[in-house]
């Protein structure tokens, strides 16, 4: 499409270029990251969250990650902590904590297990609540801004999995100004019929987008892609929705029963090139 928005399907075998921006990089091997619990003023309390960034003297482009169904966990932090040694000062909030402060799931996790889904009721009522997601975003932007190691003048961006993708496209509508990258993994109801579907705040946006979609998600909903790229279209914002074929829903994240190591790295390349291109 001539605007840049794409829709594309293809294998997760990764590319050469791909491989070559995942190899281990001797000038990133050497950066060191400061990791800090912390804890973020929203109108409805105090969230719990982690906070990186390179270690040294700087400033550097913000990055939020908003987390999957179960959580602020190791995994997350794992990742807050490698997008950090690629550049950025990350935040990785719990998005539960109006309920209860991470990890809100302790122990193994059995997604097929009626029991440990019943688990999850408990945190996820007021998650999506009106509102909710705006406020927090926009208290998770504003905390990172008020830091002085926060490149003020370059745009922030936001990385979401699975309920964390639409909670990327609602945080971009609401700071169209300040967001100007955002990526999307195996998201959750990215596409929907109600009216408050998250493609339907495209208009609002200022942001590039990548998508990754799952096979088996868009073997479920295979004109979402579709729908979603052509709401970037008439937008005349810069998108690509691209399914990876092989990977499940959950590809990305390490420890669950579908993390694809392949598929994940090329993920991540795709998301590290979107935020060099877009923030830096």
């Amino acid at each position: 499409m001539a605007d840049g928005s794409e829709v594309s399907r293809r294998g997760f075998a990764l590319s050469a270029a791909a491989m070559t921006a995942v190899a281990a990089n001797p000038a990133q091997a050497a950066v060191d990251v400061v990791a800090t619990d912390v804890s973020v003023a929203t109108p409805d309390g105090t969230c719990d969250a982690v906070l990186f960034h390179p270690k040294g003297k700087g400033t550097w482009p913000a990055v939020v990650i908003f987390t999957d169904i179960l959580g602020l966990r190791p995994v997350f932090r794992d990742m807050g902590a490698r997008m950090a040694a690629e550049g950025f000062v990350v935040l990785v909030p719990n998005p539960f904590y109006r309920t209860r402060k991470a990890p809100v799931i302790e122990g193994p996790f059995d997604f097929n297990n009626p029991t440990d889904r019943a688990k999850l009721n408990e945190f996820r009522g007021t998650l999506f609540a009106p509102g909710n997601v705006e406020q927090d975003a926009s208290a998770y932007v504003a905390y990172l801004d008020s830091l002085k190691v926060t490149n003020r003048k370059a745009k922030v961006g936001v990385a979401g999995y699975c309920m964390g993708g639409p909670m990327t496209m609602m945080a971009a509508a609401t700071l169209p100004d300040r967001i100007g990258a955002g990526a999307s993994f195996h998201g959750g109801g990215l596409v929907t019929d109600l009216p408050g579907s998250p493609h339907l705040l495209v208009p609002k946006m200022k942001a590039k987008f990548y998508f990754g979609v799952a096979m088996n998600d868009d073997q479920k909903q295979p004109d979402a892609k579709t729908r979603l790229a052509e709401a970037f279209t008439a937008a005349h914002l810069d998108a690509r929705v691209e399914v990876y074929d092989g990977a499940m829903h959950g590809w990305c994240v390490k420890g669950s029963a579908v993390y694809n190591e392949a598929a994940a790295e090329k993920a991540w390349a795709e998301m590290v090139g979107l935020y060099r291109r877009a923030l830096v």
